[in-house]
């Protein structure tokens, strides 16, 4: 029987990004399930009340830990711009107001930036990435992607900024790189595959080999 692992989003987008980041490390053995897999308890909506990423990923995988009885993993990630002080940073995903309107908030941060010449345009995508087992461990990993703040979107790929922000010595912003090459460069994917020992271990030590 494989084992189970829940991912503590609804984000369609975010969900094939996990098992991708995933799929290699923990292979066939490990069903990895959306939170809002009907196999499992209905989840409660968590409010991200926390002032980093490390504690908003705490708050919702506990949730569905909690929850489900099973161990979850979840992420809060976001860009901090460097001229803005780092944000918008815990606020990325309702930086225009309404939680989730990925149009919404990139337009109004390049609006916010239309004046501020390239030299000045460093942003950083950033990802807390934390597993919680259910009566257990607690874990949490970070990465970071450095780039430039592009004036328009360039590209349909991913999904939130992707389409603005050029990774440091990349011609290609995060919209327009194929998923395989922006997962193994991303922000996410290195907090996930820094995390994943820690998923195997907690998880029996199943993993691509079986």
């Amino acid at each position: 029987m494989s084992a189970r692992l829940v991912l503590a989003t609804r984000n369609a987008h975010k969900v094939g990004e996990l098992r991708a980041i995933l799929g290699d490390v923990l292979g066939a053995a490990v069903e990895v399930l959306p939170v809002d897999d009907p196999s499992l308890p209905p989840a409660v909506d968590v409010a991200e009340t926390g002032v980093t990423f490390a504690e908003n990923a705490l708050l919702k995988a506990r949730a569905v830990a909690a929850t489900t009885g099973l161990p979850s993993v979840a992420d809060d990630s976001g860009i901090a711009v460097d001229v803005l002080g780092g944000s918008p940073g815990v606020f990325s995903a309702r930086w225009a107001g309404r939680h989730g309107d990925d149009a919404a908030n990139l337009a109004l941060l390049l609006a916010q930036l239309a004046d501020v010449p390239e030299p000045h345009r460093g942003a950083q995508f950033v990802c807390a990435a934390a597993l919680v087992v259910p009566g257990g461990v607690e874990r949490v990993e970070h990465g970071r992607l450095r780039g430039v703040l592009e004036r328009a979107p360039r590209g349909a790929g991913g999904f939130g900024y992707d389409p603005a922000l050029r990774p440091d010595g990349h011609d290609l912003t995060c919209g327009q790189l194929a998923p395989e090459a922006k997962n193994a460069i991303s922000h996410r994917g290195q907090a996930f595959r820094a995390l994943a020992p820690a998923v195997l271990e907690a998880l029996g030590g199943r993993g691509a080999g079986g």
